[in-house]
């Protein structure tokens, strides 16, 4: 085709001309929007169980290894338990607790004994009711102060952080979803409009082609890499250079989320602080978690310990009254109705507690301190594994749109 054939053709259909980059624009954004979209979207598999047939969200999808990958990041680098609870006071907390600590010592001590000991209990005149229930709760901030003290210097044999963090993750994938996509919105705006300014660059060597070739596989073909190229680079350019890096001389260029680190630490901070690492989250994992039964060894020691000293002198008689198998049993219903007040008395502590630990300033300051591939961890996992189901999808709707192109606006 000569030079004035292609000026000629150019003249007489400038408006496909003109769509061309136009489309190309609106391939990449589109493309980006969906490659967006399905990696958050649906939380839950939505198409025909068993199958291919349907998708959920790339990040829900893989929640268990998402929030492993985090997590491990977190514990290795970000915080450690010891340190986190040894910044609590023993003291301060039971002076937080001690008047609800009276409350439950009173109402503990007269169950039990109305229970296993109901005639002596009621025929002790309520002066001495009043002395036992008061000497026992003399003994209870000791041994309150003691527990926590213990608990703060072996959290990791009562608490395993990791555990409590992906379990929780994965019961609310909606978090999951919170932790990538808040720490990455200008990231994600960046990939939507990025999309735009290489399409519009694709699109008009699009516009080359299709002059000198009139190929109807031109549309598709460049929508289908407009779809890919876009996407691929877009991802590329988030996380490298890790290093502020110059390219030909004349453009600057970092990575956009290296660039944000100060940022993302805040946010980041911020987040785990508010929906992961929350006091009541924690008490949950070291009730009900895996290493739970090592808190309530400690806690059945102590009361069991507070039992017998109380009763010291009165033992012999208690155990010949109720028999030996009652004594075991009164001790430990002591125990488990301490366990019970443990969710309240931790709600009056919460606010000390939270200040004290201060999980954000430490997860903060712990963040600017990694190096470039530590940091690139908070995000990048995100992305790696299945990037390239997000641009094969980039490049597939790329290549659909320009095959309706060649439908629709090309002359026929």
């Amino acid at each position: 085709m000569s030079f004035q054939s292609i000026v000629d053709d150019v003249a007489a259909n400038w408006h496909v001309y003109a769509t061309m980059p136009v489309i190309a624009a609106l391939i990449g954004y589109i493309t980006k929007r969906a490659a967006i979209e399905m990696m958050f979207r649906p939380i839950d598999f939505v198409g025909i169980k068993g199958t291919f047939i349907g998708w959920q969200g790339v990040i829900p999808r893989n929640s268990h290894r998402m929030a492993s990958i985090a997590m491990d990041l977190m514990t290795t680098n970000l915080i450690r338990p010891k340190e986190i609870f040894s910044r609590l006071d023993p003291k301060r907390v039971t002076d937080e607790l001690r008047e609800p600590l009276r409350e439950a010592v009173d109402e503990i001590t007269r169950e039990i004994m109305s229970m296993y000991q109901p005639t002596v209990w009621e025929m002790m005149p309520e002066p001495a009711q009043r002395m036992l229930v008061r000497r026992v709760q003399s003994q209870a901030p000791r041994i309150v102060e003691t527990l926590i003290a213990e608990v703060a210097e072996n959290i990791d044999d009562v608490l395993d952080v990791r555990d409590m963090a992906v379990t929780n993750l994965v019961r609310d994938k909606a978090v999951l979803n919170r932790l990538i996509r808040d720490i990455s919105r200008p990231e994600m705006r960046f990939i939507a409009r990025s999309g735009i300014y290489f399409g519009t660059v694709i699109g008009l060597v699009q516009v080359v082609a299709w002059a000198i070739t009139h190929s109807p596989w031109i549309m598709p073909i460049f929508g289908g890499l407009t779809g890919w190229l876009t996407d691929w680079l877009a991802l590329k350019m988030i996380f490298l250079p890790r290093q502020p890096k110059r390219f030909a001389g004349l453009v600057t260029w970092q990575g956009m989320f290296q660039k944000r680190k100060e940022e993302v630490a805040v946010d980041y901070g911020n987040l785990i602080a508010d929906e992961i690492l929350t006091l009541q989250k924690v008490l949950e994992a070291v009730l009900t978690g895996p290493k739970s039964d090592r808190l309530f060894v400690m806690i059945e020691r102590e009361v069991r310990r507070a039992i017998d000293a109380q009763l010291s002198v009165a033992k012999p008689l208690v155990v010949v009254s109720i028999g030996s198998r009652r004594y075991q049993e009164m001790k430990q219903l002591a125990t488990r109705k301490a366990i019970e007040r443990i969710p309240e008395a931790v709600r009056r502590v919460e606010g000390y507690a939270t200040e004290a630990m201060d999980v954000r300033n430490t997860i903060i300051d712990q963040i600017k301190g990694l190096t470039p591939l530590q940091y690139e961890g908070l995000l990048r996992p995100a992305f790696r594994q299945d990037e390239w189901k997000l641009i094969a999808v980039g490049a597939i709707i790329g290549f659909l749109v320009g095959e309706l192109q060649v439908l629709l606006v090309l002359p026929h």
